[in-house]
């Protein structure tokens, strides 16, 4: 295909496919000194869509009237369908400009026929070809040779690629393994430098990134030996599979592994092939396990393509080649493009559409530099363009197109933007789908998304290892040639493990630190215990002040009103004591707070327990007076007049506050709390003991049947009038009492650390706080919120509905 114009640019493309047919473009008949006969080859309409797409580029340039005004582009382009036998082609390009022939160097610059070349597509080919125009500095700028050779200056000075260099493939490849923690990888590719380069830069990159490459071949042009790969991937128990070949590969490779029914792998792709309709299309592709891939960046249809085509194909038709002549002048006989739809060339991938695009946009724009265009003509310039100064101006040239900057590095190579896809198969039917990205431009950037992938083994991504990944604290013993398998044992106490120095052996603590059995660092014994500016001691703090200022504001308020019927119901007097108690237990929540000595420790407990005790003797002895007054007094009359006489009430108050306190001069003089260190491992915990373990297990029963008591009275006195029943609220507060230092001993007696120690003032504050809300509350909300029920007449009522109640 040809075109003329002021400048013309070459084109190769693989028009026709060397594999898949009976013959190769190296068998004997070729090798003659024939023309090369593409024809017989594998018609590709992919390729024929490519080299559309560059005609489609340049006649789009010349339409133009902002980029080359005044200059026509021209192109040539040849099937090169053979990488040994289609050097004719591109000989052909560096014929001189208007002869027809490769002059011989005189040390004058002499213009050849092209001013750059596009393609070819693969690696191998574009290597075999490219010096042949570095000598001359004629600029190739490809759409499909990735291979890291290419971007090595020295040796292609003049290349330039609008597909990123192979390394950045294999960098995001790796970052796909690291994405899943897949360090167990066979490395499947082609017999050709696309394949070989990428593996030496796979396994250059795994090593840092702790994977190994458990096996690695080539996959073998006799399609009855690939059967071997699979037997080999099956004895080194891979699951993870990077095939990174080109598409010619591939095909007898993937069918293979369906013939034989291989299932449950992960299936890494490169670009060549992760994006092919032909291989996503294949019977029972689903069964082969999960694939994921790798591919240029996509954009969307070049607009005005499509039109593009249809009027290609018109025009077509509308001129066929009928005679030798015109199709000698129609090129390569290709009975094949005549016969292709427009709907085929449009239905085919596009992921190479736009790098082929941006690959004559970007010699356009080099031109028009080299040219010194104006913004409306370049007709009139008397310079003339050599290709040397194209190649110079393509390492400066930076551009928009599509919304996509289009520029190239010191090495010709453009940014790296990959698409992470999937192959996401529903019902026997597979489709790409697009799952992430990376990109290299402004900085690395990688990232996928999970959820869009549907794994062969459920709704996880498979854990694909050699060996699993030790436990924190254990150490690796490997087992094998390979690092990445090994067998875990657990560092022992006094020992730990850093993983990211070295994962394989214990360190030893030094004599002041401590670990556990299994640990990552040692710590050092430090003293803990509540200090007045934790968190947690100031919030305790708080609590208790609280408790005090809230019973001093209702001892306040009772104070006020002491004649009226509520405050008498609740006690009176007897609710001054309370009070007054509940403040004074609330101080030993303070002796909590700071470094244990013998007198904090000896007063801790001893303060709480004496008021407290004292507190729910008056609970007590206000529930049984209550029900004597109601349910005994008409019985027992001589006995109630005793009690009331003889001041009852506060000899019992006295006497089993006075029995606490004796209990708790006899504990403390014996053998009283003391102040002890705890260790445990890495901290030493200083608190109290419980001093004579006897004298303290009498205190705590004693407290515990005092308050079963005040229980059993509370309990007797439910069906009593309303204003005179304290039982649910006496109930409630024992109930807070109980739990709380059941939590606390349950607490001390299972584990051991700082916060335990936080566990003794909260029960405290719990057993306040359940008589306070509980007893307390009702009575002021009644005072304050409630007045008209604190009257005499409203308690007179209650007391008279309660005698008419038949019994």
């Amino acid at each position: 295909m040809s075109l003329d114009g002021d400048y013309i640019l070459g084109g190769l493309f693989q028009l026709h496919e060397n594999y898949g047919v009976t013959g190769t473009a190296t068998d004997t008949e070729n090798r003659k000194p024939d023309v090369l006969q593409c024809h017989r080859f594998k018609f590709s309409s992919a390729s024929y869509q490519q080299i559309q797409v560059m005609r489609f580029a340049i006649e789009e340039i010349n339409n133009s009237t902002l980029l080359l005004p005044g200059v026509s582009l021209g192109y040539e382009i040849f099937d090169y369908c053979s990488d040994l036998l289609s050097f004719g082609a591109a000989l052909d390009f560096l014929t001189q400009k208007g002869r027809g022939a490769i002059p011989v160097w005189n040390g004058t610059n002499y213009r050849p026929k092209v001013i750059s070349v596009t393609g070819p597509f693969g690696s191998s080919q574009t290597i075999s070809v490219a010096p042949l125009y570095m000598s001359e500095m004629i600029p190739m700028v490809t759409h499909g040779a990735s291979s890291v050779q290419l971007s090595y200056k020295n040796r292609f000075p003049s290349f330039f690629r609008t597909i990123p260099s192979d390394k950045y493939q294999v960098e995001s490849i790796v970052r796909i393994l690291r994405q899943f923690n897949w360090n167990w990888v066979a490395f499947i590719g082609g017999d050709n430098d696309y394949s070989r380069d990428a593996l030496t830069v796979f396994q250059e990159k795994i090593r840092p990134a702790n994977i190994c490459l458990a096996y690695q071949d080539t996959i073998p042009q006799n399609q009855s030996l690939i059967g071997r790969l699979f037997n080999n991937i099956a004895m080194f128990n891979v699951q993870v599979i990077v095939v990174f070949a080109n598409v010619e590969f591939v095909i007898p490779f993937i069918q293979k592994a369906i013939d034989l029914r291989v299932k449950e792998k992960v299936w890494i792709a490169s670009e060549t092939w992760s994006m092919s309709q032909e291989l996503i299309k294949k019977s029972q592709i689903e069964r082969i396990g999960t694939v994921l891939g790798v591919t240029v960046q996509r954009h969307k249809d070049l607009r005005g393509f499509d039109e593009f085509i249809n009027n290609t194909v018109k025009s077509r038709h509308e001129n066929a080649c009928t005679d030798m002549d015109l199709k000698e002048r129609c090129g390569q006989i290709c009975s094949d493009c005549n016969s292709t739809s427009a709907q085929t060339i449009i239905g085919e991938d596009p992921t190479y559409s736009f790098v082929i695009y941006s690959a004559v946009y970007a010699v356009a724009h080099a031109l028009h530099n080299a040219l010194r265009c104006g913004t409306w003509n370049c007709a009139n310039s008397e310079i003339i363009a050599y290709p040397y100064m194209v190649t110079e101006a393509l390492k400066q040239v930076k551009f928009k197109l599509e919304n996509q900057s289009i520029e190239f590095d010191e090495n010709g190579d453009p940014p790296a933007h990959y698409d992470i896809v999937h192959w996401d198969c529903k019902n026997k039917t597979c489709s790409n789908v697009d799952i992430g990205s990376y990109l290299t431009n402004p900085t690395p950037s990688f990232h996928i998304n999970e959820t869009l992938i549907h794994w062969f083994a459920g709704t996880k991504a498979p854990v694909l290892q050699c060996s699993s990944e030790c436990k924190s604290g254990s150490r690796k013993v490997q087992t094998g040639f390979h690092t990445c398998c090994f067998e875990c044992e657990i560092c022992s106490d006094g020992k730990y493990i850093n993983h990211t120095a070295d994962p394989y052996s214990c360190i030893a603590c030094q004599k002041d630190e401590w670990a556990r059995n299994g640990s990552t660092s040692c710590t050092k014994r430090s003293i803990e215990y509540l200090h007045s500016d934790d968190s947690l001691a100031i919030f305790l703090m708080f609590q208790a002040s609280s408790i005090i200022l809230i019973s001093m504001a209702i001892l306040v308020l009772f104070l006020c009103k002491n004649d009226t019927p509520v405050v008498k119901s609740a006690g009176g007097r007897l609710c001054f004591f309370m009070l007054c108690c509940l403040s004074m237990s609330s101080i030993s929540v303070f002796l909590y707070i700071g470094k244990p000595t013998e007198a904090i420790c000896t007063l801790r407990n001893s303060v709480f327990v004496v008021f407290y005790v004292a507190c729910l003797s008056c609970l007590a002895v206000r529930s049984f007076q209550i029900v004597c007054i109601f349910k005994m007094a008409a019985k027992l009359p001589k006995a109630y007049d005793f009690w009331v006489k003889h001041g009852g009430q506060w000899i019992t108050i006295i006497t089993t506050t006075v029995i606490m306190l004796f209990l708790c001069i006899l504990w403390i003089a014996i053998e009283g709390p003391k102040p002890n260190q705890i260790a445990l491992y890495s901290e030493v915990i200083l608190d109290c003991t419980y001093g004579v373990i006897p004298i303290f297990y009498v205190i705590v029963l004693f407290a515990t049947l005092l308050g079963i008591a005040c229980f059993s009275f509370a309990y007797m006195g439910t069906d009593l009038p309303k204003n005179y029943n304290e039982g649910k609220s006496i109930t409630f507060s024992l109930l807070i009492f109980f739990i709380s230092w059941v939590i606390s001993l349950t607490v001390h007696l299972s584990t051991k650390g700082k916060h335990t120690l936080s566990v003794n003032p909260f029960s405290v504050l719990c057993s306040l706080y359940g008589i306070l809300f509980g007893y307390f509350f009702p009575k002021c909300y009644i005072i304050i919120i409630t007045p008209e029920r604190n009257t005499a007449a409203y308690f007179q009522t209650a007391i008279q509905s309660y005698t008419l109640q038949p019994r």
